[in-house]
């Protein structure tokens, strides 16, 4: 029914700077909320930021400044531009989308990407 497709990961030095983006795909009616997540070793996944429809985004404390979420409604993405990475930053980020879908009826349902790896050397 859907997928999302992220891109642009790596490797990068403590201080520098990478984007993410994701594209959503696939016969939904509309999106609702679009999100950027990250899960490093060992560690539960997590929220890194957010955004509705309307713009709203939010922020995990950890990187509140450094990066700044925003999408594109005509285009189905989302992006992430992250800034003076640490190397604590190092995770597997995952793109998220709710999806709202009407086959007669409506229900949403959340939709994950594959992941991109992310490493921040120190």
């Amino acid at each position: 029914q859907a997928q999302l497709e992220e891109s642009g990961g790596g490797l990068v030095q403590a201080g520098g700077s990478l984007r993410l983006s994701c594209v959503a795909s696939g016969s939904f009616f509309s999106i609702k909320v679009m999100g950027w997540h990250r899960q490093a070793p060992g560690k539960q996944r997590e929220l890194v930021a957010g955004i509705s429809d309307g713009g709203t985004t939010n922020y995990a404390d950890s990187v509140k400044g450094r990066f700044t979420i925003s999408r594109n409604n005509a285009k189905n993405t989302v992006s992430l531009q992250m800034n003076s990475l640490k190397p604590e930053d190092t995770a597997v980020y995952y793109c998220s989308a709710d999806l709202t879908f009407d086959s007669g009826y409506r229900y949403t349902s959340r939709y994950w990407g594959q992941g991109t790896q992310v490493t921040v050397s120190s």
